[in-house]
């Protein structure tokens, strides 16, 4: 049985560390690179990184910072925001990501996980997927639905179906978002989690809710993720790599220990 990983999120905003709540009212917490290396020393599994308003703005990624935070750490690296092009997924990489992860560009023009997978290896694309809970109807039958730009835009796709889209396209791995969860620390949205990672065989990271360590456990058990995405619980203080991993070890998820 594989370890479930704790990877921490850097939402980044013009080069400082953000946090917000259900993708509002964001306000800035600190520096990225500083934050990443103290992660990486306190034992996190993974680090993904996330330029959260670069897709909005219609620019590219900010790819100086990429480049500092990646110096910083050595574990895994995935980066996203205003990745539209190959050539956007070459820099990143050459930046010192391992992994490039497309959202809103996923959503619109599709060729580019395929693309992605053929250049450089489906291990290194990630779908991400903004989710949002929406009334049961034919055109979203399971009830959820992707939403773009931080958010802003609904698109009329079923979040599941997107899903098994985007593993036939290629994609290695999915960070399943739900915005209706994201920052309240109220817990993963679980239903959603677990039809995602039942509709796929590839792994997927539940992300949106955390606020403690068996909320964590829950999304890799109940909700059949192969990750969690934390934040707000790091970020503040609240709980430790080393604290989240210990609970969950003890509710009887392997993760990898932390000395």
């Amino acid at each position: 049985m594989l370890s479930k990983r704790v990877i921490p999120c850097l939402d980044v905003r013009d080069g400082k560390l953000t946090k917000g709540i259900k993708f509002k009212g964001n306000v800035d917490i600190g520096d990225p690179v500083e934050t990443a290396r103290l992660y990486y020393e306190a034992g996190a599994d993974e680090l993904v990184f996330y330029d959260i308003t670069a897709s909005s703005e219609g620019r590219g990624i900010m790819l100086d910072v990429v480049d500092k935070v990646a110096s910083q750490i050595f574990i895994p690296f995935s980066v996203g925001g205003g990745i539209s092009t190959v050539e956007d997924m070459r820099a990143v990489l050459l930046a010192g990501a391992e992994k490039i992860s497309v959202n809103s560009a996923a959503v619109k023009n599709p060729d580019i996980i395929s693309q992605g997978a053929a250049a450089f290896g489906s291990q290194c694309v990630v779908v991400g997927m903004d989710v949002k809970q929406v009334p049961v109807s034919e055109k979203i039958p399971s009830g959820y639905e992707i939403v773009i730009h931080g958010g802003r835009k609904s698109m009329g796709l079923d979040a599941v179906e997107w899903a098994r889209t985007v593993e036939a396209l290629g994609a290695g791995e999915i960070c399943c978002n739900s915005i209706d969860a994201d920052g309240a620390k109220t817990g993963y949205e679980l239903t959603l989690t677990r039809l995602i990672s039942e509709a796929v065989t590839i792994p997927v990271i539940a992300s949106g809710g955390a606020g403690n360590p068996d909320h964590m456990a829950a999304a890799v058990t109940i909700g059949k993720a192969s990750a969690a995405l934390i934040a707000s619980i790091v970020h503040y203080g609240e709980y430790s790599i080393k604290d989240c991993k210990d609970r969950m070890a003890a509710r009887g998820v392997k993760v990898r220990e932390v000395w």
